[in-house]
């Protein structure tokens, strides 16, 4: 349940209008701005147009607005910044190098020991071979990254208190599904410090009803404010720069059926294509000044 204190900002929040939401970046936020300097976005754009970053990654910067995105969390470059469960690293090329000179960047990855399922274990040993291979590859971007194992069922990402920023971009699903949401923002609260933010980016649903308990990659606003809350965050603000007027959100193979997975017939690609991305939620909570930090 939702306390009474966070009513007012989420019924904002659930007030705009789908006119708001187009297929590109929008201006419509929710509450106050970002503080990141100009000098800061300068940088960050330089790094956005990197030439080590994937070019199937950069095709999908004009679904991801990733400037739009990491200014609107106020991301600096001396910050200490945990991404939960980065996979093949779309945001890792970017805030990698970006807080490589003055700050720090750490991927919370799913230990393979954490699972009996061998092929999900399987599956998080990939990832955690596929990052690892990326970041020894271009040690000039990459050299002071830090890629840690986590157990989903009680996830441990360091120090409490000692964290400027805890991103996660599209997997609230995932652990809605493995029954594990409540443990994972709890463990974001802790690790952060007084003040710190909370950034999410997710599929979003209609409304609770359309989230299926995660099985279409959908989650409704307010389920993720709840969990969010629930753990202790106040949510800050909202930004509609990741939405997508065009996604109906009722696909035969849910978000799965979009791009990039594009999960569906052949004869309905140029469709797909057509849609483009999922519709997003775009999410900045905080960890309230006056909270204590977990022993």
């Amino acid at each position: 349940m939702i306390a009474l204190r966070f009513l007012p900002a989420l019924a904002l929040l659930l007030a705009l209008p789908l006119a708001q939401a187009v297929a590109g970046p929008s201006s419509a936020v929710t509450k106050r701005p970002s503080a990141t300097a100009d000098s800061d976005t300068a940088v960050l754009r330089k790094v956005i147009n990197g030439s080590w970053r994937d070019r199937d990654n950069r095709s999908r910067d004009r679904y991801r607005h990733p400037v739009e995105t990491l200014v609107f969390f106020g991301l600096t470059p001396r910050m200490n910044v945990i991404e939960i469960t980065p996979g093949g690293g779309w945001y890792s090329e970017i805030l990698a190098p970006y807080l490589k000179a003055e700050g720090h960047y750490t991927g919370a990855m799913f230990d393979p020991a954490s699972t009996t399922d061998a092929k999900r274990s399987a599956y998080y040993q990939g990832q955690w071979d596929k990052l690892g291979e990326k970041f020894a590859g271009n040690p000039a971007q990459y050299d002071k990254a830090r890629l840690i194992r986590i157990d989903p069922a009680n996830p441990q990402l360091g120090e409490a208190g000692s964290a400027d920023m805890v991103l996660t971009f599209r997997n609230v699903h995932n652990w809605m599904m493995a029954d594990q949401a409540d443990d994972m923002f709890a463990a974001f609260f802790k690790v952060l410090k007084p003040g710190g933010v909370l950034g999410v980016v997710e599929h979003r649903a209609r409304d609770v009803a359309g989230e299926q308990g995660g099985k279409t990659g959908y989650v409704a606003t307010e389920t993720v404010v709840s969990l969010a809350t629930a753990a202790g965050f106040e949510l800050e603000s909202s930004s509609q720069v990741n939405a997508n007027r065009l996604d109906s959100r009722d696909h035969p193979n849910g978000v799965w059926t979009l791009p990039p997975s594009m999960r569906h017939d052949e004869a309905d690609r140029a469709k797909y294509l057509t849609i483009g991305e999922s519709d997003r939620m775009t999410l900045r909570f905080v960890k309230p000044k006056a909270a204590t930090p977990a022993n």
